[in-house]
């Protein structure tokens, strides 16, 4: 049995302890118990946990901050003001938006991101017949984007799911 298989069922045994509803609070109290295979997957040192956290809440405060911007027929939109760069993800970098905009190399990684996320979201929802529709729209942008001469297909090749 993997590590993996072990958590997966701890989290499962949880679930099930709490009518088939998975809870962060209830997973990590299960974790607190230095037997359970989840114990090894939380910082349980109290100040680098606090410094984790903000740095977490740093990361949600950059991701809510939207602007009104005008989109297609000149209609308001909203606009995230920064915006994060696969390039920029290992230090957890944001630019700001506009600026990425008026860059065609960053405007060029922010629409290769972009198809990246709509291939990850057909790989997370392609059992559900019911967005056949949109899957068949992303196949058709993907024919047609191009980043920095390559297809997205090919730019985008080793996204994560």
């Amino acid at each position: 049995m993997t590590a993996q298989t072990t958590i997966v069922d701890a989290l499962k045994r949880i679930a099930e302890d709490h009518d088939g509803i998975l809870r962060p609070r209830d997973i990590v109290e299960a974790a607190r118990d230095e037997e359970s295979p989840l114990h090894s997957q939380f910082d349980w040192d109290d100040s680098t946990a606090a410094e984790k956290h903000r740095l977490w809440q740093a990361r949600q405060l950059t991701r809510v901050l939207v602007t009104f911007e005008p989109g297609v027929g000149g209609k308001m939109i909203p606009c995230r003001v920064f915006t994060s760069l696969t390039p920029d993800r290992e230090d957890s970098g944001y630019r700001v938006t506009a600026a990425v905009m008026d860059d065609p190399a960053q405007r060029a990684q922010m629409l290769a991101d972009a198809y990246a996320d709509m291939r990850r979201f057909r790989l997370k929802y392609q059992h559900l017949v019911e967005l056949a529709k949109v899957f068949e729209a992303i196949d058709d942008v993907q024919g047609s984007l191009v980043f920095k001469g390559v297809s997205m297909e090919e730019a985008t090749a080793d996204a994560t799911v």
